[in-house]
Formats: structure tokens, sequence, C-alpha cells
């Protein structure tokens, strides 16, 4: 269980938001709307627990996200609108470094299956650096192919994604939805995310 509680977010002079407040169950997924600084990446920053709310309390099960730690962050996978991976890697080894970073077990013959189901077969081996945006983004989002994490938080997730990918990624989320999952999510497109409860946050 993920709850927000009467949140407000104040960057400079501006309040981007006040008194907002969600709670977010197993299988469901909070659809982030709003126009360009309405304060969403705000509010993903706080879910990450790296910007503290002006007021209010963001709660994991019950506690307070920054009395939990680390051991909240054990639970969420953060995927963010930039890719970051290193250009001079291959995808086989950029995956294999995120997993070791993220102190996953993640096994080379796993690393490469999820390099395939992003559909980077044959490329595990080539520098980055010569693949194509929207390759470079299946990179990214192969971290999320293994991810057993309860909660995930996407920041745009189907950026230069064409359409076979953008299905591809929904029917993901859609599984993890399905086997207890959370996930708090921002994107620009109109997607169908087929399992699960959706439900949505406006803000600005």
């Amino acid at each position: 269980m993920l709850e927000a509680d009467n949140l407000e977010c104040v960057r400079g002079e501006r309040r981007l938001f006040a008194g907002l407040g969600f709670r977010l169950a197993a299988g469901e997924l909070l659809y982030l709307q709003g126009r360009n600084g309405s304060g969403k990446t705000s509010l993903l920053r706080m879910l990450l627990g790296l910007l503290p709310p002006e007021h209010g309390e963001i709660r994991w099960h019950g506690q307070p996200i920054r009395k939990l730690a680390d051991d909240y962050r054990a639970d969420l996978c953060y995927l963010g609108h930039l890719n970051a991976i290193k250009e001079e890697l291959t995808p086989l080894e950029n995956l294999l470094a995120a997993a070791r970073l993220a102190d996953e077990d993640l096994s080379e013959d796993d690393a490469i299956d999820a390099l395939e189901q992003v559909g980077l077969a044959g490329r595990e081996d080539l520098a980055c650096k010569y693949l194509s945006q929207g390759q470079k983004r299946r990179v990214a989002l192969a971290r999320l192919v293994k991810e057993k994490r309860p909660l995930w938080i996407l920041d745009e997730p189907f950026v230069a994604l064409d359409i076979a990918a953008v299905d591809w990624l929904a029917g993901l989320i859609s599984g993890h939805l399905q086997r207890g999952g959370l996930a708090v999510m921002t994107t620009h497109q109109p997607v169908s995310i087929a399992a699960g409860t959706v439900r949505e946050l406006r803000l600005g």
C-alpha cells in the first residue's frame, strides 16, 4: 500500500500543489496527468524519497518512507524519462551493471533473455552509441523484464517507442499489476493498460 496524505509542494515562490492525497493498493496503477510545470516530476521525486514535501507525508505499508529509508528504496524500481545508460557500454553490459548497482541477482542468461524480449537480439554486444534512440530506450526498458520489486515508478516510459514496443510495454506493466505489483506512471500519450485498476490524478 502506497499512501500520500495532504502533500504540499513549493518550488521557489510558487506552490505547485497542496492538499494532495491518494491511496494505491496491490494491482493498481496511478496515472499522473497535468501540463508541464504542474508538479508531476516533483511528485515523483517525493515518491522516490528525493524531495521532502513542504507538508504532508508519504507512507509505504503504513510506515513513513522517511523512516523506512533504504528498506523502502529496496522495494521500488524507478525508470526515468532519460535512459540512464552508458553509451560506451553494450546493452548487455549496461543491464548487468544496472542490476549490480541495484543489488539484484541477474544472470547473464537472464539479461540476454530480457534484451531479446525488448527486440535487441543480435545487438547485445554492440556499443549503445551505435543504437537508435528507440533501441537505447529498449535497453533501459529491459530492466523491467526481470524486475520483481513491488513498486514501479515510471516517468514517460513510452518515449521514443514504436507502436509494437508501446503495446509490449503496456503488457509488461499489466503483468506487473496482475502479480500484485503497484505502479505510478506519467505519460503524454494515451496507452491502454489491460490488467489491474488504473486510477488517474490530474495536477494543475
